[in-house]
């Protein structure tokens, strides 16, 4: 693949880099969101990795960054690195089509299987949540309908976030795939979202707490 990564700690640019390339990959740098917006242009990349946070005032210009370039090419992917639970940022991330978009923790990193399928995830036009944002948010939230699921239900949730497959939430939890089906469906059903053959209702489970939970705890 093609291979897009804004990121201005040198460490963390080089060893994607290494990493990818390792992989067989082709990638290329930018140290600030300027140099993204303007360096990246067609052919595409297969897939953009960018840091919330980038010069010159470290606060969003990466996610801004990314904003704009999906806005300009919507079939772009992207994949958001932060360094904290951020919800205003997922959430203004995830406002529009959700396919091929993914946030997770820069800890993720550290995690190199994790980090790769979250990658390949993203760049097949599929959506990823990080855990922990899911965690955070399912520990805040009790609003429209999520305080009736069950603790199994909120685990399958938590997957479904991943952008696990059913047959990959059950692998994971060692249970049959019709258990998973009807978790799912249940879910669902309590949300308001009745399944209708689109796997991104799966993800608007998720979006839901997104737009609702409190985002006190971010960091400024």
């Amino acid at each position: 693949m093609r291979i897009v990564i804004a990121e201005d700690s040198v460490l963390l640019l080089d060893g994607l880099t290494r990493l990818l390339e390792a992989e067989g990959h082709e990638v290329t740098g930018y140290k600030t969101a300027d140099e993204l917006v303007a360096g990246i242009g067609e052919p595409l990349p297969d897939v953009l990795v960018t840091d919330v946070r980038m010069p010159p005032t470290h606060t969003d210009e990466g996610l801004r960054a990314a904003v704009h370039l999906r806005s300009l090419h919507p079939r772009l992917p992207v994949l958001v690195l932060s360094q904290y639970v951020e919800q205003r940022y997922a959430r203004e991330l995830f406002a529009g089509e959700v396919r091929g978009l993914g946030y997770v923790l820069k800890d993720r990193v550290a995690d190199v299987d994790e980090f790769l399928d979250a990658l390949h995830r993203v760049a097949s036009r599929g959506t990823v949540i990080d855990p922990e944002v899911v965690a955070q948010i399912l520990a805040r939230s009790r609003r429209d309908g999520l305080d009736t699921l069950t603790p199994r239900e909120r685990e399958v949730l938590g997957l479904m976030a991943e952008g696990r497959s059913n047959a990959a939430i059950a692998e994971r939890l060692v249970v049959g795939l019709p258990a998973v089906e009807k978790h799912v469906t249940s879910i669902l059903a309590k949300l308001d979202l009745p399944p209708d053959g689109d796997d991104h209702r799966r993800v608007l489970a998720v979006l839901r707490w997104l737009e609702q939970a409190p985002t006190t705890g971010d960091r400024p």
